[in-house]
């Protein structure tokens, strides 16, 4: 792929596809800047008119293999050539059951597990609180701050951004309830108090709001991913484990974003030595390919009657095959060490932009789940949305795709694929570093 850019971006054929994109594509669907892919591979995107980005957004965490990783791309081949679908609920194939089983083997939990498939992560969402909810004869379903979820009416409900995500689209989901998610960032205190005041909090509004025994499901996203890239404190995910097993709550683990190696562990809550009862899978998965998953304990699993879960393209048999040559190169290949070894640079590029650049108030993250926040100046940490939309803008300018995170849009988070190379990954940082000093100088 070509490794200059061009005086001025987009190009001719990437405008025309812009008008025609204005012109017939819902205003409400987001967009980053106006690049149109003509082809894929690894680490970099080249355009229609042949300019090359360097991919830090990843599909938005969806690409841990890479763009059309050639594992991925002939397991796709070969299940179209024998058939694209049947519907699982009326011919069974085993692709479906071979990942079923991969997915039961590699999920945290020392108990019997099962799997349901899905299409997307917002499906894998719903029918996870559908699954607690009959499992448990409850209805309460609790969510944190800062939480995304997807934007299905349940997903959506439970999650914490109103603005366009929310705002118009209501009624939501009802029995739904908040409770505050440990951010260490502008606390002004350590972990341990923060820790201690969110959990505090969170037993105080289960108890008054709801009473525990009226709790299905506690869902929390063990590192948030639109809420900002805060990770949840060990000490907090082990405290919430606890609770729930003592009251008969499901604990729910969303790891679409941070599952499949993306934190340097193949699941997050290894991070802090805990197991959900429930944990909804989706993005990385699939290599590319829309798939998503609820697994696992398989009490819970078979809570609702036969013909309770399903959907006509859920374990799409195409998707199947995508999802386990993806997970079989995670295994062979090793990416939880690949994730590791970047999260290592990410994190030494970052902290030391957060030491020397004023308006890098925060850098944090797990493994490869990396970000940093802009602000305005050190002293009053204000979110700063607008000059991080100008970083992201000049970074295209330069060659380098970014997605922004956080309620205000102030955060750039690195969902890049872990098999992107050092160089790749120093030549990227290097873009990313010039957009924000030039922000700084400007």
């Amino acid at each position: 792929m070509p490794s200059t850019m061009p005086a001025s971006l987009p190009g001719s054929l990437c405008q025309q596809y812009q008008q025609q994109r204005d012109q017939f594509v819902a205003r409400g669907v987001a967009n980053g800047p106006p690049i149109f892919a003509r082809r894929a591979r690894g680490a970099e995107v080249e355009d229609l008119d042949g300019n090359a980005f360097l991919d830090f957004a990843g599909g938005i965490g969806t690409l841990n293999v890479g763009h059309a990783h050639p594992d991925v791309v002939e397991a796709v081949k070969q299940q179209a050539d024998a058939f694209l679908h049947t519907c699982f609920n009326i011919v069974m194939y085993p692709g479906y059951i071979d990942l079923a089983r991969a997915l039961v083997q590699r999920v945290p939990g020392d108990w019997p597990k099962k799997v349901m498939l899905q299409s997307t992560g917002s499906e894998a969402v719903e029918n996870a609180v559908k699954i607690a909810r009959r499992a448990t004869g409850r209805q309460a379903i609790v969510a944190f701050e800062g939480a995304f979820h997807g934007r299905t009416n349940m997903a959506l409900a439970l999650t914490a951004k109103a603005p366009a995500y929310k705002t118009g689209f209501g009624p939501l989901a009802s029995e739904v309830y908040r409770a505050p998610f440990p951010v260490v960032y502008r606390s002004g205190a350590d972990e341990n108090t923060v820790v201690s005041q969110a959990y505090a909090r969170f037993v105080r509004m289960v108890e008054t709001e709801i009473g525990a025994n009226q709790v299905a499901a506690v869902i929390i996203e063990p590192l948030q991913g639109e809420g900002g890239f805060h990770p949840v404190p060990a000490p907090f995910m082990r405290q919430l484990r606890e609770f729930c097993t003592r009251h008969g709550i499901v604990l729910i683990a969303d790891e679409i974003q941070s599952g499949f190696c993306r934190t340097g562990r193949w699941f997050a809550t290894e991070h802090s030595g805990v197991a959900a009862d429930l944990y909804t899978l989706a993005k990385s998965m699939g290599g590319g390919m829309p798939i998503a998953a609820v697994v696992g304990r398989a009490d819970l699993m078979d809570a609702p009657e036969v013909g309770g879960l399903g959907g006509t393209y859920a374990g799409n048999p195409l998707a199947c095959a995508a999802a386990l040559a993806a997970i079989g190169v995670m295994e062979r290949d090793d990416y939880v060490g690949r994730a590791q070894a970047l999260g290592q640079r990410l994190a030494e590029r970052f902290e030391a932009w957060q030491r020397d650049i004023p308006i890098v108030g925060d850098a944090r993250g797990l493994g490869a789940m990396r970000a940093v926040e802009i602000v305005t100046d050190p002293d009053t940490l204000q979110p700063d949305g607008a000059a991080t939309a100008r970083i992201v803008q000049r970074a295209y300018e330069n060659g380098l795709i970014l997605v922004k995170a956080g309620f205000h849009g102030n955060v750039l988070r690195f969902l890049g694929p872990l098999n992107m190379s050092a160089e790749q990954l120093e030549r990227g940082l290097d873009i990313l570093e010039r957009a924000i000093l030039a922000e700084v100088r400007a």
